[in-house]
């Protein structure tokens, strides 16, 4: 009875929590407009009200009617013995019988005669728009076609719905479609981010091009795009042990047919431009289509792997005359090539006067080259099913792309071409720096966000760690073209780039083709080779901030250290001991106490000391006891170090984390391409694994009593706006 208690009350602080997060509001909102009678539209962790009268008997009931042998189904992948397996999971079932199982009766939704509008308010700053229509279930003839006008409308940059609602009529910040289809019907929505005042101009444009579709039709060439995303999708949801048995746990559960996903690619193959016409006319209609926004307050009322064991694939280096690095990895698994180029920047290279401006410029790479524009460099690499993407990280700017094999060529002409000829257009740089600046806005809706970025500030003044990647609005206002250019001509240079091509290549023969593409970079120079110290912290620091939220989270922060320094293996095996379930901090605050709904560590990290840090959401009344057990536990780990089974404990979850992470060759590319710009070479992945088994408690015990200070912290305190003022 205690421990059912303490777990209501987690609970019921996790309901608290869904009520502050727009994404999760806005999706129940979706789906409660839409499913009015099917249990869909009740949201998955049910209703707050119902929960409160559930007792320890309710659930135990629960448990004994559903939890039964003939009502589950178990599914194993990997390197294993299936005769084996079958035999443990037959002894662990031995002598548990079957058990009277009646059917589960689920109310229909009736059909849906007339459309459907909810607009409500909420604390955040930009309208989460969804245009939502009733489709079957994934076992419908029509899903395939479906689907395939999903992807044509709105996955990818090259999707006719980003390319008109968001490049040309600047509409929106984000738009995608998706097509959800479960056993007994779904729906297919078009979802938008926007400035409230849109509203209605964005929800006319989404309706006028679907229009264009049940009019005009789709072309052959976007069906042909289409098929080949989806399979190169599902073969890249194939590559680890965990997406192949979702797989076929997925199709199992959904249509009993374990073939269930080849048979529907197959079919997927066959749709035509006739058929995705057709299911645009047929489901896309006035009478099925239910509209919701969540909007700021007052705006819903006006419609404006491990490489210490595996040797191979082998990771193999060169240096291009020009200083560029070379990383090539062959495995022939599977016909997928990864291609990725990263570049030393982020905090480092970035001032308060142009904050931002590493994520801004790696945007601003894809919006168009010399010889390509934004629209044929989307379309040409989706036309084969592959993607490209550009991101601007703490430490470094990346593009990368991903292919199947016959499309290398054109994946290393769209790398070469947008890092070494792009043109930075005007009219995109203004899309994309109100793209960023929504995102800051965003990021203030956010209460970790808002704590970290508190700390950060407190922590490191006047130094670069104080600065988030996505900078001010202040500052990326204040990025041009101009600055753009110069920012492209320091870093993106190939003394300052690592590029890894990794998968199904031949590693001498791709050589030639990357000097022929990449030999023309500019050698530049190495940037950050002595990367200013923050100053000391000298005492502890407490800051407060009040947002319009109904939780309060503490963040706790201690001076650290680079990426490249000797302690680093200790504090990511620090910070594994400290987050997941079993850790002291979630037994004693949130299991034992039941104070929290959620506790944990991260790190800031870079080629600069960063930070340590502890964090913990609660509800505003308990905050302050739970400060002070969040320090005490703090404080006994300072002193104490962490004892055996913590780390051994540690040490299996980081081995089996980075073993499951490193499975495809695209997270391989991310990990080995970084650690070699930044110094680390690109073996170290694989080295980590040796340093962390030799860790002792001793060492351990050094590293907690050298860190966590309790006279030099920065405590941030989060609260709602009524607790504070």
């Amino acid at each position: 009875e205690e421990e059912y208690a303490k777990e209501q009350e987690v609970i019921r602080r996790e309901f608290a929590m869904g009520f502050d997060d727009p994404d999760r509001m806005s999706s129940e909102l979706v789906f409660a407009t839409a499913f009015q009678t099917h249990p869909y539209g009740i949201p998955v962790i049910g209703h707050l009200d119902v929960f409160n009268k559930l007792t320890r008997e309710d659930v135990l009931a629960y448990y004994r009617r559903h939890y039964v042998p003939n009502n589950m189904f178990f599914v194993v992948v990997g390197d294993v013995d299936a005769e084996a397996v079958h035999a443990r999971v037959e002894r662990l079932f031995e002598g548990i019988p079957r058990a009277q199982y009646p059917p589960v009766l689920v109310p229909a939704e009736p059909a849906q005669l007339g459309r459907r509008e909810e607009h409500q308010d909420f604390a955040t700053q930009l309208t989460r728009l969804t245009l939502a229509w009733r489709i079957p279930d994934v076992t419908h003839p029509d899903m395939p076609a479906l689907d395939v006008l999903s992807t044509i409308l709105g996955d990818g940059r090259s999707a006719r719905l980003y390319r008109k609602v968001r490049d040309a009529w600047k509409l929106v910040h984000s738009i995608d479609a998706y097509s959800y289809t479960p056993a007994h019907g779904g729906l297919f929505a078009v979802s938008a981010e926007l400035d409230p005042e849109k509203r209605a101009a964005v929800t006319e444009a989404i309706l006028r091009i679907i229009g264009e579709v049940q009019c005009g039709g789709v072309s052959d060439e976007e069906v042909e795009k289409a098929r080949k995303m989806t399979l190169a999708e599902q073969i890249g949801s194939l590559t680890t042990m965990r997406g192949q048995a979702s797989d076929i746990g997925g199709n199992w559960h959904l249509t009993r047919n374990v073939q269930f996903t080849g048979e529907y690619l197959e079919a997927i193959q066959r749709v035509t431009a006739d058929d995705v016409r057709e299911v645009a006319r047929r489901y896309l209609i006035e009478r099925t289509l239910s509209v919701t926004s969540l909007n700021p307050e007052g705006a819903s009322r006006h419609v404006a792997l491990d490489a210490g064991v595996r040797a191979e694939p082998e990771v193999r280096k060169l240096v291009l005359p020009n200083g560029l690095t070379l990383l090539l990895r062959e495995d022939r698994r599977l016909p997928l090539v990864s291609v990725l180029a990263a570049f030393r920047a982020g905090a480092l290279a970035e001032s308060d006067e142009d904050g931002g401006i590493s994520r801004l410029c790696a945007r601003m790479l894809l919006k168009g080259t010399e010889s390509r524009s934004a629209e044929e460099i989307a379309e040409s690499i989706e036309s084969v099913g592959g993607s490209i993407g550009a991101s601007g990280g703490n430490n470094s700017v990346t593009v990368s792309a991903g292919v199947m094999r016959p499309d290398i060529a054109l994946a290393l002409d769209l790398v070469a071409d947008v890092l070494l000829r792009p043109v930075f257009p005007e009219e995109a740089l203004g899309v994309e720096r109100e793209a960023q600046q929504a995102a800051i806005q965003e990021e203030d809706d956010r209460m970790m966000t808002v704590a970290t970025k508190a700390l950060r500030k407190a922590l490191f003044p006047g130094h670069p760690h104080a600065r988030t990647r996505n900078g001010t609005a202040g500052s990326v206002e204040g990025i041009d073209r101009a600055a753009l250019q110069a920012f492209h001509r320091r870093y993106l240079v190939a003394r300052n780039a690592v590029l890894a091509i990794y998968g199904d290549i031949d590693a001498a023969a791709i050589v030639g083709e990357v000097e022929k593409r990449f030999g023309g970079m500019p050698e530049g120079d190495l940037p950050f080779e002595s990367p200013p110290v923050p100053a000391p912290l000298a005492e502890t620091v407490t800051v407060e901030r009040f947002l319009d939220k109904q939780q309060a989270v503490i963040v706790v922060g201690y001076p650290a250290v680079d990426l490249r320094h000797p302690d680093r293996d200790a504090l990511d095996l620090l910070d594994e001991a400290c987050s997941d379930m079993a850790s002291r901090f979630f037994v004693r605050i949130r299991e034992e106490l039941g104070l929290a709904y959620y506790v944990g560590t991260s790190q800031i990290i870079g080629l600069a000391p960063g930070a340590f840090l502890f964090y913990v959401g609660t509800s505003p009344e308990k905050a302050g006891l739970v400060e002070r057990e969040l320090l005490d536990e703090i404080d006994k780990l300072a002193e104490h170090g962490l004892t055996p089974e913590e780390l051994e404990r540690a040490k299996k979850t980081w081995l089996g984390k980075q073993k499951i992470e490193m499975q495809s060759n695209g997270a391989v590319a991310q990990v080995t391409a970084i650690d070699e710009l930044l110094g680390l070479g690109h073996a170290n992945y694989g080295e980590a694994f040796r340093r962390i088994e030799h860790l002792t408690v001793d060492a351990m015990r050094e590293i907690t009593r050298r860190y966590l200070h309790r006279k030099a912290r920065v405590v941030v305190r989060v609260l709602p706006e009524k607790e504070g003022r």
